[in-house]
Formats: C-alpha cells, structure tokens, sequence
C-alpha cells in the first residue's frame, strides 16, 4: 500500500519492515513503536501520511540549523562529484584543508589542531586516547552525571545508567560528584564541589590522572548549568596538577547554548574539545577533536596511535563547512542566545502555572523542565532512570498533537532548532501547557 502521495511504502509497512529487518538501540525491540518520517524542513518533519511535528528536541539535540536546508544538501552533492573518498593518512583534500583553518578561527583560546572522526563517541574516544599518549598517565576523571557515548571506552566513562549493562568497561576511570545532586535539591557551591574534586584527585593520585573530561553544561542528564566559578575552578585545578580538561561540546557546542561552544560563557579554554552533532547538523556524520598547542606538539616525533577509514570523510568535511556558514550567514549563534531569553520566560511561566514543573533550567536553546509529585519534598514523576504512566501520557498527548520532544525520566527536554522563529516557538509551549495538565492530576495536594 502507497503512502499518502501514492509512492513508496506506507507508514505501517516502513515500521513492520524496520523492526523485522533492523535493530533499535537503546530498546527492547518488542516495545518499540518508531514514528515513520517521510521528509523534514525547517523546524518539521512529516510522517509519510502527512501529519507535520514541530520538532523540539532538534532530534538528538543536533540538527542546529534545522532540517533540509539547501546549502548544505548542494555542498554535499559537489563534494560527492568531486572527490568522494581518500585515504586519510596518506592524503588530504581542499576541504580538510579549509575546515581546519575554519575550526581554529571558532574554537576557544588558541585550540588550533583538529583531529577528525565520524561522530561524537569517537571524538571522545580519540581525546582519552591523546590525554593518555601526552601525559604518559592513565586515570581519566568523570562525572556521574554525565553521557559521553556509547562506545566501549566512553560508555565507561559515561555516569548514568547507561553505563551499567556495559560493564565492565576500560581501566583506569573514575567518577566524581559534581554541583548538582539530584531532582529539585538545591545545587551545591562552586566552592563545595571543587573541594570535593580536588580531594578525589589527591586520593587517586595526581600522577596518575591523565585528564578530566566534563559536558560543560551536561546535556541529556538534566541540562545542568555549572554555578559561576565551577569550570574556571577546573581550569585551575587541571593547571595545578598537570591534568588535561577535556571539554566534551558534543551536544552543547555550536550555538546551542547562545555562544559557538558552552565554555565560552565562562572564558575558560580546554586542552582539547571535542565535537560532533551540530558540527554538521547532523546532516552526515562528523566529529572532531580539537587540542592545544602544548597537546598537538607532542604527536611532532611521536606517531598519533589511532586512525580509521573514514576518519576525515571529504563530504562529512564539506557538510561541515557548509553548516558552520550557515550559522554565520542566519545569525544562529546570536539567534539562540535572544531566543533563549524567550525560553525562559515560556519556561517561567510554565512553572507558575503547573504544579508539577519543579524545576526548570535552560542556557541558549538548551533547556529542560523537572517534573514532580510533590513540590515540597520534590518526589520526582518518574523513578531515576524509568519512566512512569503520567510521562508516558504526556509523550503521548504532545506527538498526538504534532510536537516531539524528548522525555529522560522525569524530564521534558527543550532543545529545538536554532532557526526556530518566536511564533514557532510559542507553538511548542502552547501545546506543552496543555500537556502538564496530565501530570498535574498526579500532584499531591
């Protein structure tokens, strides 16, 4: 049976085709219920009935510049026709040339060197991998809250659950408590987390420490925003020591916080940053590795020990190119940064409306509300790291009406696309505020 403009499959055959063929990540594939998507554009996608979602979680709080936008889709094809393929070790092309340059001008400080993978895991991967080969130590330091990729070494040393089925992973990693310790408690002082840091760095060994890697503003586990003085703090105590930072931007780099990447709020400068999703919008996968001076020179007489095939890809380059333009031509740095204004203010007034926001926070176009039972002793809708009926129904009644968004526990997540217009954006509260009315019915008192 043809879809609504009569070609191809239909909705139901895509998803009975997709669960009998392919594996779901993250799942137990007989729970999965995936939404069919046709095409995209702009700050929506389309089921292949037709039926339009404005997407507010920009899918995988990636696609930054928004979905099928021309300029990126013709710099993909002209590379594709020019020069597809070459090996990355032996060989290189205009386009890596001019990325690098482009990347050393937006990176904080003076992070010069790229070193260029296929996604954010590998960025990750690839940064434990140099930290490691630089400091001829092998600790790397973590936070529990925190999600750094799926792969085998970075699943280690990502802090939330995700982490647990994957155990055992790689030696040698371990987690700190940060600023914040847990639904609608209050966040602890700069002060009193960097005393907590610094003593799990004395207890483990200075000498053995290799880096400490950090989300600058965690993404996925709460959209938590570092008191002022936190990461400067890092900074120092990484100085301090001889620890590298490693600032993971993956998901909080390239306008989604208002600057191109999170620690520039804060004017702090990394050892090495890594980067991925709105590098290219996730138009094609990318990701990159960025480092110091002081780090790119030891790899001078020292051969870097990694490398893959499709490590520097020309057209996932030539996406990104094509993308960092277009936030530069838009405006979406600074579009995400007035538009974030506008966010919180949605956000304010969502909480003084429902009982059952507890909390909100957001930086740019980052942002997420806590939902609760109780806003007295801040008993959370759902259990840490499960869902519950109310989220259920609330996800439920938000596609039902045309709006995606990502639900994490007790979370709603905010992130939509950075060329989202004012209207646009009212649109997705508008029909949120209808939503919470589920979950206010299970508000105590």
């Amino acid at each position: 049976m043809a879809n609504a403009d009569g070609s191809g499959l239909s909705a139901a055959e895509i998803v009975e085709l997709s669960k009998r063929y392919t594996l779901f990540d993250w799942a137990a594939q007989s729970k999965v219920a995936p939404l069919p998507v046709a095409s995209a554009e702009g700050v929506y996608f389309y089921d292949p009935d037709g039926k339009r979602y404005l997407d507010f979680n920009s899918q995988l709080m990636s696609v930054n510049i928004g979905h099928g936008d021309k300029r990126v889709a013709d710099a993909v094809a002209a590379q594709l026709r020019q020069v597809a393929y070459v090996n990355s070790a032996a060989m290189t092309t205009e386009v890596r040339a001019r990325l690098g340059q482009k990347l050393a001008q937006i990176f904080p400080g003076d992070i010069e060197k790229s070193f260029f993978t296929l996604g954010g895991a590998e960025a990750n991967e690839n940064a434990v991998r140099i930290a490691r080969a630089v400091t001829g130590r092998h600790k790397i330091l973590a936070r529990y809250r925190s999600y750094h990729g799926a792969t085998a070494g970075v699943i280690t040393l990502t802090g939330d659950p995700r982490r647990w089925a994957n155990e055992p992973g790689i030696p040698g990693v371990v987690h700190v408590l940060d600023f914040h310790h847990g639904p609608m408690r209050a966040e602890d002082s700069a002060e009193t987390a960097l005393a907590a840091l610094e003593e799990t760095i004395e207890l483990e060994g200075p000498g053995t420490i290799a880096a400490f890697i950090v989300e600058p503003v965690t993404g996925t586990n709460g959209i938590l925003v570092p008191p002022d003085g936190y990461l400067q703090g890092v900074r120092a105590l990484c100085d301090r020591y001889g620890i590298l930072l490693i600032a993971d931007e993956v998901m909080s780099g390239f306008g989604r916080t208002g600057t191109w990447f999170a620690v520039d709020h804060w004017g702090v400068v990394p050892d090495l940053i890594t980067c991925a999703k709105g590098l290219t919008s996730s138009y094609v996968p990318l990701g990159a590795v960025g480092m110091r001076p002081h780090v790119a020179r030891h790899f001078d007489e020292h051969v870097f020990p990694g490398g893959l095939t499709y490590n520097s890809h020309p057209v996932g380059l030539a996406a990104a190119l094509a993308t960092i333009a277009v936030y530069e031509e838009d405006g979406l740095i600074e579009r995400a940064r007035t538009l974030g204004e506008q966010m919180l203010v949605h956000h304010e007034e969502l909480a003084a409306r429902h009982p059952s926001v507890g909390a909100h926070r957001s930086i740019g176009l980052f942002g997420c509300l806590e939902l609760v039972r109780n806003r007295a002793t801040g008993e959370p809708m759902a259990g840490f790291n499960s869902s519950s009926p109310e989220m259920a129904a609330l996800g439920a009644f938000m596609l039902d009406n045309g709006v995606y968004v990502n639900l994490h526990w007790y979370q709603v997540m905010t992130n939509p696309p950075l060329c989202i217009t004012e209207e646009q954006l009212a649109e997705g509260f508008e029909i949120l505020d209808r939503g919470l009315e589920i979950t206010d019915r299970a508000v105590a008192g």
